[in-house]
């Protein structure tokens, strides 16, 4: 047999058998899973945030893998978490208290900031001195952190909720019902706070006088942690992009966000002066180790909140967090 004519009568037959494995390869890519949708990140319109929002509008975010969104108030990122529109949402520690106790299964992945004075308690310039605020209307967001805000006022002044007449308001709504009169303070917070010292009313208590209560942190749906590591990861790192930014050029970065606000660069400046921005590494300094930087203030925080009835009992802060992303990332990718 001419071994020369079987191999060209073989070739033939191989490169279709090729061929036909190239297109069915093909045929099963084209048919395989679409890539995940992005992971939808929630927040509101509080400065504290506003690293995520920098990296964001900069074009440092990897939007295939995250999308940030922002809500009008808290209480709305809230809930689109318990609605299941939200994937991850940048949140105070008590609200993230709050949706765990209310059967929320979710995980704290980081600290972000710290307010030191941009969450406050203002009231008209005409109400009297004498009078405190026993009797008064006050506005609060009551399923946000102005709970909190409120409780530890009405403590350091010795009154109590039942002292005062308590209307339920989105933030956004507390300038006009000031200007109406249909309250007599409110509770707010950066940089709805900055418009109404602007508009007259007077600052009497802020969150500079209970230091490291009022944290906010990342919270992820706990599913998450197994099914979308890299997602998580990528909002970590868009945290440290967008920090890495404020921090490099402050002046640029105040004037390009203050625009969203209404709020002049220079008070916007001053807005930022009332907040603690937290890196990724002291984040992780804070939430790993024997001894956790953070429960003990977390603890007065879920005191204050059973007392007033909005938590049935204190969360175990441990059972709260999730370091491993910070870890993959701050070890991994420098997180800087």
């Amino acid at each position: 047999m001419d071994h020369h004519a079987a191999a060209q009568g073989e070739t033939p037959g191989r490169r279709g058998w090729r061929v036909w494995l190239v297109a069915a390869l093909l045929a099963l890519a084209g048919c395989g899973q679409a890539p995940p949708p992005p992971l939808i990140v929630g927040m509101n319109a509080w400065v504290g945030f506003d690293p995520l929002v920098l990296a964001r509008d900069r074009g440092l975010v990897n939007e295939r893998r995250i999308k940030l969104v922002e809500l009008a108030s808290g209480t709305e990122v809230q809930r689109g978490l318990y609605n299941g529109l939200l994937d991850a949402a940048a949140l105070t520690l008590d609200e993230a208290m709050r949706l765990t106790d209310a059967g929320m299964a979710l995980r704290v992945v980081a600290l972000l900031d710290a307010s030191h004075g941009s969450d406050m308690v203002v009231t008209r310039p005409d109400l009297p001195a004498e009078m405190g605020l026993r009797g008064a209307f006050v506005a609060v967001e009551d399923s946000s952190v102005g709970t909190l805000m409120l409780q530890r006022m009405l403590q350091t002044a010795g009154l109590s909720r039942g002292d005062i007449k308590v209307v339920n308001m989105d933030a956004n709504h507390h300038l006009a019902a000031l200007r109406g009169g249909r309250v007599d303070a409110a509770v707010s917070y950066a940089p709805l706070s900055g418009q109404l010292v602007a508009a007259g009313f007077k600052p009497v208590f802020t969150s500079r006088e209970i230091p490291g209560e009022i944290v906010d942190v990342l919270v992820v749906r706990t599913e998450l942690l197994r099914t979308r590591p890299d997602a998580i990861d990528e909002v970590l790192r868009a945290w440290a992009t967008g920090l890495q930014a404020l921090r490099a050029d402050m002046p640029a970065a105040v004037r390009d966000l203050s625009r969203g606000t209404d709020l002049s660069p220079e008070a916007y400046a001053e807005v930022l002066a009332g907040l603690h921005f937290i890196s990724l590494e002291e984040s992780l300094l804070q939430l790993q180790g024997p001894a956790l930087g953070l429960e003990a203030r977390a603890q007065a925080v879920a005191g204050a909140l059973v007392d007033v009835g909005v938590l049935k009992r204190p969360p175990e802060l441990r059972e709260l967090l999730d370091v491993g992303p910070l870890r993959r990332v701050v070890d991994g990718e420098g997180g800087r």
